[in-house]
């Protein structure tokens, strides 16, 4: 079982920045593929990045060149480094996990087996 935690989010103006976390219970973190979503309004759930445990790392095309994700396995903790903000990123922001066995890269939200519950970024022009 892991249990996740978002944070970071808030209200931020195009163009800024915003780094979200997301903190992950348990003692087996370095084992599962951790993953962002996002949920715009009226839209269904997309896939935004993915990290290995190992630091690999797949992107949506539409995030590419903006968006980071990384981790620190010694704090059971994934980041989303969002540069150059745009009112269209605006969503509410899900970190997801599931173990490497699965697979890599899995990027339907139906494959990942745990989630948080969400931080809403919004992006004002």
């Amino acid at each position: 079982q892991v249990q996740l935690t978002e944070s970071g989010g808030g209200l931020v103006q195009a163009g800024g920045s915003l780094r979200l976390s997301c903190a992950a219970s348990g003692r087996t973190f370095s084992s599962y593929v951790m993953g962002w979503f996002r949920q715009a309004p009226g839209k269904e759930r997309e896939f935004v990045a993915a990290i290995s445990w190992s630091g690999g790392t797949h992107y949506a095309d539409s995030v590419k060149g903006r968006f980071t994700i990384s981790r620190d396995n010694t704090k059971n903790t994934v980041y989303l480094q969002i540069d150059s903000l745009k009112p269209e990123d605006t969503a509410v922001y899900y970190c997801a996990a599931y173990s490497w066995r699965s697979g890599w890269p899995l990027s339907g939200p139906d494959e990942y087996d745990y989630w948080g519950q969400g931080t809403q970024v919004t992006v004002s022009s």
